[in-house]
């Protein structure tokens, strides 16, 4: 078995490959360039909000308080599922939500799921 360090969008993972058929050959190794992974995406602030964005790709399953309600910083307000699991988003900040997503929508990474104001 052979072990290698794979970076998929900015994170690691490490993985065994069994060979198979064929004697083992060795190969000679070359180095690799590692770059650290990138920050994650912080919540843009500007003066229409602070914009709260989706972490990956996933269905808003649900909304976790109504479209203008005043939260607090790292309240959950809605629910994302992504690879059968669910995912609370959480409030960046204090303010009042305004939703741009509904129930029920697939979002890609990157949107903007609210902006808290």
């Amino acid at each position: 078995m052979r072990n290698f360090v794979v970076t998929v969008n900015g994170k690691q993972y490490e993985v065994g490959v069994e060979e198979v058929g064929g004697a083992p050959q060795e190969t000679p190794r070359q180095a690799v360039a590692y770059s650290a992974p990138a920050p994650a995406a912080a919540p843009s602030a500007n003066a229409n909000g602070t914009k709260v964005l989706s972490p990956f790709p996933g269905l808003i399953k649900s909304l976790a308080v109504e479209n203008g309600a005043k939260v607090k910083k790292d309240q959950p307000i809605l629910v994302l599922e992504a690879m059968k699991m669910d995912n609370d988003i959480t409030a960046p900040c204090d303010g009042v939500v305004t939703f741009q997503v509904n129930k029920g929508a697939n979002v890609e990474s990157d949107a903007v799921l609210a902006v808290i104001s």
